[in-house]
Protein backbone atom coordinates (compact mmCIF):
# COMPACT_ATOMS: atom_id res chain seq x y z
CA UNK A 1 0.00 0.00 0.00
CA UNK A 2 1.67 3.57 -0.94
CA UNK A 3 1.03 6.03 1.33
CA UNK A 4 -0.68 9.36 0.32
CA UNK A 5 3.19 11.01 -0.46
CA UNK A 6 4.06 8.21 -2.74
CA UNK A 7 0.65 8.32 -4.30
CA UNK A 8 0.96 12.04 -5.06
CA UNK A 9 5.00 11.37 -6.43
CA UNK A 10 3.59 9.05 -9.01
CA UNK A 11 0.46 11.88 -9.87
CA UNK A 12 3.16 14.36 -10.53
CA UNK A 13 5.46 11.99 -12.92
CA UNK A 14 1.57 10.79 -14.81
CA UNK A 15 1.06 14.48 -14.75
CA UNK A 16 4.05 15.58 -16.52
CA UNK A 17 3.38 12.44 -19.41
CA UNK A 18 -0.32 13.71 -20.04
CA UNK A 19 0.89 16.85 -20.04
CA UNK A 20 -1.85 18.13 -17.65
CA UNK A 21 -1.01 21.62 -16.55
CA UNK A 22 -3.63 22.02 -13.85
CA UNK A 23 -2.90 18.21 -11.95
CA UNK A 24 0.70 18.94 -12.06
CA UNK A 25 0.53 22.55 -10.16
CA UNK A 26 -1.71 21.13 -7.96
CA UNK A 27 0.09 17.86 -7.14
CA UNK A 28 3.50 19.87 -6.88
CA UNK A 29 2.13 22.26 -4.76
CA UNK A 30 1.17 19.56 -2.07
CA UNK A 31 4.44 18.06 -2.82
CA UNK A 32 6.51 21.30 -1.90
CA UNK A 33 4.17 21.95 1.48
CA UNK A 34 4.86 17.94 2.72
CA UNK A 35 8.88 19.05 2.08
CA UNK A 36 8.24 22.51 3.36
CA UNK A 37 6.88 20.46 6.65
CA UNK A 38 9.22 17.83 6.43
CA UNK A 39 12.31 20.46 6.64
CA UNK A 40 10.59 22.72 9.41
CA UNK A 41 11.41 20.28 12.14
CA UNK A 42 8.45 18.13 11.50
CA UNK A 43 10.94 15.25 11.60
CA UNK A 44 11.53 13.50 8.10
CA UNK A 45 9.14 11.40 8.66
CA UNK A 46 5.17 12.50 8.08
CA UNK A 47 2.59 10.63 7.89
CA UNK A 48 -0.85 10.71 5.57
CA UNK A 49 -2.85 12.67 8.12
CA UNK A 50 -0.25 15.56 8.18
CA UNK A 51 -0.23 15.25 5.29
CA UNK A 52 -4.15 15.59 4.30
CA UNK A 53 -4.15 18.12 7.10
CA UNK A 54 -1.67 20.39 4.19
CA UNK A 55 -4.02 19.58 1.63
CA UNK A 56 -7.01 20.45 3.40
CA UNK A 57 -5.14 24.32 3.92
CA UNK A 58 -4.12 24.37 0.34
CA UNK A 59 -7.49 23.90 -0.56
CA UNK A 60 -8.70 26.43 1.73
CA UNK A 61 -6.25 29.19 0.39
CA UNK A 62 -7.19 28.37 -3.36
CA UNK A 63 -10.58 29.06 -2.73
CA UNK A 64 -9.96 31.88 -1.14
CA UNK A 65 -8.07 32.93 -4.02
CA UNK A 66 -10.62 32.17 -6.33
CA UNK A 67 -13.43 34.33 -4.24
CA UNK A 68 -10.61 37.29 -4.41
CA UNK A 69 -10.26 36.89 -8.21
CA UNK A 70 -13.87 36.98 -8.88
CA UNK A 71 -14.07 40.22 -6.65
CA UNK A 72 -11.50 40.96 -9.44
CA UNK A 73 -13.38 40.27 -12.31
CA UNK A 74 -10.94 37.65 -13.19
CA UNK A 75 -12.82 34.71 -13.83
CA UNK A 76 -10.05 32.81 -15.60
CA UNK A 77 -7.38 32.80 -12.39
CA UNK A 78 -10.49 32.11 -10.34
CA UNK A 79 -11.29 28.80 -12.66
CA UNK A 80 -7.67 27.60 -12.30
CA UNK A 81 -7.34 28.08 -8.67
CA UNK A 82 -10.85 25.95 -8.30
CA UNK A 83 -9.98 23.51 -10.76
CA UNK A 84 -6.20 23.07 -8.93
CA UNK A 85 -8.54 22.87 -5.44
CA UNK A 86 -10.66 19.77 -7.15
CA UNK A 87 -7.44 18.01 -8.06
CA UNK A 88 -6.24 18.08 -4.71
CA UNK A 89 -9.36 17.13 -2.94
CA UNK A 90 -9.45 13.78 -4.73
CA UNK A 91 -6.66 13.50 -2.37
CA UNK A 92 -9.06 13.55 0.76
CA UNK A 93 -11.39 11.24 2.15
CA UNK A 94 -15.14 11.97 0.62
CA UNK A 95 -16.71 14.38 2.11
CA UNK A 96 -19.75 14.54 4.13
CA UNK A 97 -23.56 15.73 2.78
CA UNK A 98 -25.04 18.61 4.40
CA UNK A 99 -27.59 15.97 5.83
CA UNK A 100 -24.58 13.65 6.80
CA UNK A 101 -23.62 16.81 8.80
CA UNK A 102 -26.38 17.86 9.78
CA UNK A 103 -27.00 14.27 11.77
CA UNK A 104 -23.44 15.13 13.22
CA UNK A 105 -24.41 18.55 14.53
CA UNK A 106 -27.63 17.29 16.01
CA UNK A 107 -26.17 14.44 17.77
CA UNK A 108 -23.58 16.49 19.45
CA UNK A 109 -26.12 18.91 20.50
CA UNK A 110 -27.96 16.26 22.47
CA UNK A 111 -24.82 14.68 23.83
CA UNK A 112 -23.58 18.52 24.94
CA UNK A 113 -26.76 19.46 25.93
CA UNK A 114 -26.18 22.46 24.54
CA UNK A 115 -29.15 25.38 24.88
CA UNK A 116 -28.14 27.97 22.01
CA UNK A 117 -25.74 30.11 21.17
CA UNK A 118 -24.01 30.28 24.24
CA UNK A 119 -22.57 27.05 23.92
CA UNK A 120 -21.50 27.55 20.10
CA UNK A 121 -17.83 26.98 20.71
CA UNK A 122 -18.45 23.43 22.60
CA UNK A 123 -20.77 22.49 19.75
CA UNK A 124 -18.26 23.47 17.14
CA UNK A 125 -15.33 21.48 18.16
CA UNK A 126 -17.26 18.52 18.96
CA UNK A 127 -19.13 18.51 15.77
CA UNK A 128 -15.47 19.44 13.64
CA UNK A 129 -13.51 16.47 15.77
CA UNK A 130 -16.49 13.94 14.86
CA UNK A 131 -16.53 15.04 11.20
CA UNK A 132 -12.79 13.87 11.02
CA UNK A 133 -11.44 16.26 8.33
CA UNK A 134 -15.17 14.80 5.94
CA UNK A 135 -16.66 18.04 6.22
CA UNK A 136 -14.98 22.00 6.18
CA UNK A 137 -15.17 24.30 9.14
CA UNK A 138 -17.52 26.41 6.90
CA UNK A 139 -20.01 24.25 6.39
CA UNK A 140 -19.90 22.98 9.80
CA UNK A 141 -20.65 26.40 11.65
CA UNK A 142 -23.34 27.06 9.62
CA UNK A 143 -25.08 24.47 10.24
CA UNK A 144 -23.96 24.69 13.93
CA UNK A 145 -25.72 28.63 13.76
CA UNK A 146 -28.68 27.51 12.13
CA UNK A 147 -29.49 24.65 14.65
CA UNK A 148 -28.52 26.35 18.02
CA UNK A 149 -30.55 29.70 17.49
CA UNK A 150 -33.17 27.41 16.73
CA UNK A 151 -33.56 26.08 20.27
Amino acid sequence: IMSLEQTIQKDIMEAMKSHDEVRLNAVRAIKSEILLAKTSGAGSEIGDEDVMKLIRKLIKQRKESAEMYIQGSRKDLADNELAEAAVMESYLPAQLSEAEVEAIVKSVIEETGAKGMADMGKVMGASVKKADGRADGKTVSAIVKRLLSSL
